[in-house]
């Protein structure tokens, strides 16, 4: 009888060390992927936009807005975002600036990204 308690109190134990270590698992480690993955999308839309930046200036002289890419052809994405992310074009003739600008309140602790005619992402405040 003394083994049977001693098993059960052992298997008590271990339950209940499962169960904290999967509780706290999945409340402190289930955004960090889907953010890594929003901000190397972020990252490859900028540089995508900036190679469409080219491409526009090549044909027109000038670099363009987003409206001006996606109605010329120069470049195919149709949204203005992703995931907490809006993208904004400071352009003028001779160069241009993509900044992605996060929304803190969808995404505490995000950060913003720029592209210019560098071709580097950078972060910015």
């Amino acid at each position: 009888m003394r083994s049977l308690v001693g098993l059960l109190f052992a298997l008590l134990i271990v339950f209940g060390v499962y169960k904290l270590f999967f509780a706290q698992l999945k409340s402190t480690g289930s955004a960090a992927p889907a953010r890594a993955i929003d901000v190397v999308g972020v990252k490859n839309d900028l540089v995508s936009i900036a190679q469409s930046e080219r491409i526009y200036q090549a044909e027109h002289s000038t670099y363009g807005t987003l409206d001006e890419l996606t109605s010329s052809g120069a470049m195919s994405m149709v949204k203005k975002g992703r995931e907490g992310y809006t993208y904004d074009a400071e352009v003028s003739t001779t160069s241009f600036r993509i900044v992605a600008h996060c929304t803190v309140a969808e995404n505490p602790g995000c950060s913003n990204y720029a592209i210019d005619d560098t071709m580097n992402v950078t972060t910015t405040p």
